[in-house]
């Protein structure tokens, strides 16, 4: 069997299940915070301290990955999930926002590892199936559509007089499934394990100075930091125009089936039609999304602006990771998608707190106005990469990766 036949259903099947967890929280997890917090303003506090923790979390976890290897590295951050999971069900029984906040916190290290599962399957392969690799791993994530906002839905009133308590307990059992697949995995690593990121190749600022490094970097945090403030920010946004609860999950759902049922053919267009051309079009897409939301407030504008922002969100992700893939050899793979990651959802977790002031202090539209510079600076650098004359996908034969040297299992 080999490497993309075995491990690349694995990791979309394990991104589903974090992802499934993941949705519910973004559909829940600012109704639980508004109902805790005594500063409302603190509403999406929790989303946001579990989007900060995955972010501190990517560099050590990079440095764990590269000392004993991927696979054991996935499964030990299982147990943070399903701890997470029983904290949070608890804080909600307790009425403890700050309590609430800590299990939030723990899902955002599982989450810190789990990033790593679209470069897992990208350094598994040649370069070109890089893209479809990428793709077909963050496909997994159209289950997580159809779970996490009606796990939600099903499990809200589990333990009466606690709502969404039973919804947080509920994904312990996605965390211990994550737990039993990940154990299947059987990666391609390097024959030498690495002490650390910074023991071989070019040094990072080298690294960092490339083009398309640069264009990677920006693209993946703006794209996916746009994505962040508006997604946070609607379900308060719908509380607020008096949408029933199952609007809001409807919405979330077609949000996330936008964000991952384009996966399916992304690596394909990419390899069809060209990187920048796909990722210009997400930026498109993100503005679309801007206007919609700035038209009015019914179910259906949220429903459209929201699956416009997912496939935003799909080109843009997809592509950067792709592009980004292309700017390091294989000893340096750690240390660039660390920083690379530290990078982007440092800016997706300051545009998650930031959905939360602007919304209760500015309102809807404020949150859509604030996206515009971001979806245009996007637009602007990949015209500079296309008019540049800077190659995309092609680097001097010293700085291609020799997958040959990458096949040693364990």
């Amino acid at each position: 069997m080999t490497s993309f036949a075995r491990n690349v259903p694995i990791l979309a099947l394990s991104q589903a299940l974090m992802m499934s967890a993941t949705t519910l929280t973004v559909t829940v997890s600012v109704l639980v915070g508004h109902a805790l917090a005594a500063d409302k303003a603190y509403a999406t506090l929790p989303f946001t301290a579990q989007l900060i923790a995955g972010t501190l979390t990517t560099i050590p976890a990079a440095l764990l990955m590269a000392r004993i290897g991927r696979k054991p590295a996935f499964i030990l951050a299982t147990f943070f999930g399903i701890s997470a999971g029983a904290v949070c069900s608890f804080a909600i029984i307790q009425g403890s926002f700050w309590l609430f906040l800590a299990g939030c916190v723990l899902i955002g290290v599982f989450n810190g590892f789990g990033f790593y599962y679209r470069f897992a399957a990208a350094d598994a392969v040649d370069t070109e199936h890089k893209s479809r690799a990428i793709s077909l791993v963050l496909a997994g994530g159209v289950i997580a559509a159809i779970v996490g906002p009606n796990l939600a839905g099903l499990t809200r009133n589990l333990i009466e007089h606690a709502m969404f308590a039973g919804s947080f307990a509920s994904i312990i059992i996605i965390y211990v499934l994550a737990f039993i697949l990940l154990n299947f995995l059987k990666l391609p690593e390097f024959a030498n394990r690495q002490s650390g990121i910074e023991v071989s190749g070019r040094p990072l600022a080298v690294i960092m100075r490339q083009p398309c490094f640069i264009i990677a970097v920006i693209c993946g945090m703006l794209g996916y930091g746009v994505m962040s403030l508006v997604m946070t920010a609607t379900p308060l946004a719908m509380q607020h125009n008096h949408h029933h609860f199952s609007d809001t999950s409807f919405v979330i759902q077609w949000h996330v089936l936008g964000m991952f049922a384009p996966s399916f053919f992304t690596g394909h267009l990419i390899n069809r039609i060209g990187l920048l051309k796909i990722m210009f079009i997400g930026g498109l897409a993100g503005l679309a999304c801007v206007v919609i939301n700035l038209m009015g407030t019914s179910v259906n504008h949220f429903w459209l602006a929201l699956f416009l922002l997912g496939i935003s969100w799909n080109f843009l992700f997809i592509g950067a990771t792709t592009m980004l893939t292309e700017t390091y050899q294989p000893e340096e793979r750690f240390k660039t998608q660390a920083v690379n990651d530290f990078i982007v959802f440092s800016t997706v977790a300051a545009a998650s707190l930031s959905a939360g002031a602007l919304q209760h202090h500015f309102g809807w539209q404020a949150v859509n106005y604030g996206a515009i510079p971001a979806l245009l600076i996007i637009l602007l650098s990949l015209l500079w990469l296309r008019y540049s004359h800077k190659p995309v996908n092609k680097y001097p034969a010293e700085d291609q990766i020799d997958m040959a040297s990458s096949q040693t299992e364990y």
